[in-house]
């Protein structure tokens, strides 16, 4: 360990691991080191199933839960966005060598008591139940004009400029009700709340435009998941980190950031110190550089059917938006089956997520645990969210932010490419990347 690389990264969670592998394709010398046995850290898999009922003070699970081998339960389940910016990374960078992914089978939005599908494109705007005859022309008329919106070309706006009006502006150009306006931002636009409606519009066009390209893409719904879990996602990085000349330790302890002048020079674990000019981590190993800004509370279901009302879908999304049910902030519900060989056959795992708003965090996902049915085994989980409190470039220290309660890794990338920006001062160039790593291997 006692040698001088370009960055240190602490913490194999997903976005470290997505770091080392863009700081080591760019020609960095990069160690990687975690203080725990495995990769993942929050955003591991647990298996075997024993392990998750031991990790949460539970009595062992019986027979009936089948081979615990069988089981990946991911802490933090979140779905791929088909045609986002983990995907593309995962493309540009060849990680997709090592993993493969299934379409989640359905994308549903709660209304009123019940889930409807979420319309995506004209036909199905037609035929959904979630507005009447003329909201749906109206809704369609909307969807015409998104699609056809080209950023380049001020003649497809249709006198409705994105880069001036804001998006509440422009739903009411199409006269949307608030229930259609509800459905738009949260189920097609991914916002957790109500804030965009004053941003500029076009942020929320590219949005939903991203949600029916990765829909047209698989056809189901606009998600991606991968076989095994999302543990294998870190572990594809730190793959792809390894060709590039990175250097991996676990189950190494991290006794301190060693700094000169404010500005990071090494990382010291026992008598052993490394040095380096950058350290990339997550926000527990340096509590004192990160702020609270709040909770997320997450609810693992093991359940032995799929979700009532979703046409026996083996993998879903549905989203809560806040309106619905009283909140500032939309509840997620994620399902993932026995065809992810994530759960012993026949079994399913359901996530339910949202940001805390209350003292009493369990009361907040009821909504989304009524949806489920009966469930067989519950665990509760509260966490902290910490963001950190400077941008890193004096000291060279940049930090990730926690894992938000969304379902989907756009939030995640955002957060990688603008630590990377700042980290390197450029974009990451992806051309860098060799399309085929097969070369390397031989």
């Amino acid at each position: 360990m006692d040698e001088e690389y370009d960055a240190i990264v602490l913490g194999t969670g997903l976005k470290e691991c997505i770091l080392s592998g863009m700081l080591s394709v760019s020609g960095k010398k990069v160690l990687h080191v975690d203080r725990n046995k495995y990769y993942g850290g929050e955003s591991a898999s647990i298996t075997p199933l024993e392990e998750l009922f031991t990790r949460f003070g539970a009595p062992a699970p019986d027979e009936t839960y089948g081979r615990g081998r069988d089981w990946n339960v991911d802490l933090i389940p979140k779905f791929l966005m088909a045609n986002g910016s983990l995907v593309k990374l995962l493309i540009h960078t060849g990680v997709t060598r090592y993993l493969e992914f299934k379409s989640v089978e359905g994308s549903y939005v709660y209304k009123g008591g019940k889930i409807s599908k979420v319309p995506v494109d004209q036909k199905e705007a037609l035929a959904s139940d979630l507005m009447g005859m003329f909201e749906k022309r109206r809704f369609r008329n909307f969807l015409i004009y998104v699609q056809d919106v080209r950023e380049d070309d001020p003649k497809s706006w249709k006198d409705m400029d994105p880069n001036v009006l804001t998006m509440q502006q422009i739903y009411e150009k199409f006269g949307l009700d608030k229930n259609t306006q509800d459905f738009t931002g949260h189920a097609l636009a991914l916002y957790r709340d109500d804030e965009y409606l004053n941003d500029k519009a076009l942020q929320t066009i590219r949005r939903i435009k991203l949600y029916s390209d990765s829909l047209a893409r698989y056809g189901k719904s606009p998600y991606l998941y991968p076989m095994y879990g999302l543990g294998e996602l870190p572990q594809g990085f730190a793959r792809l980190s390894a060709i590039y000349g990175g250097t991996y330790m676990l189950d190494k302890p991290i006794d301190d950031i060693v700094l000169e002048d404010g500005k990071v020079v090494g990382v010291k674990s026992g008598e052993e110190v490394a040095r380096c000019k950058q350290v990339y981590c997550d926000p527990s190993y340096v509590p004192e550089r990160v702020k609270k800004t709040g909770k997320v509370v997450r609810c693992i279901c093991l359940m032995d059917h799929p979700v009532p009302g979703t046409r026996d879908a083996l993998s879903t999304q549905v989203i809560i938006p806040q309106k619905q049910v009283g909140r500032k902030s939309d509840i997620y519900v994620s399902l993932v089956s026995y065809t992810h060989q994530v759960a012993a056959q026949g079994w399913f795992i359901a996530m339910v997520s949202t940001t805390v708003e209350t003292d009493n965090p369990e009361m907040e996902i009821k909504p989304g645990l009524d949806l489920l049915g009966p469930v067989r085994q519950k665990f509760i989980m509260v966490s902290d969210y910490f963001e950190p409190t400077n941008d890193g470039t004096t000291s060279q220290i940049f930090i990730s932010k926690s894992f938000d309660a969304t379902t989907h890794f756009e939030t995640t990338c955002d957060d990688v490419l603008d630590i990377f920006r700042r980290g390197t001062g450029e974009d990451f160039d992806f051309s860098k990347v060799k399309h085929d790593l097969a070369d390397e291997e031989q």
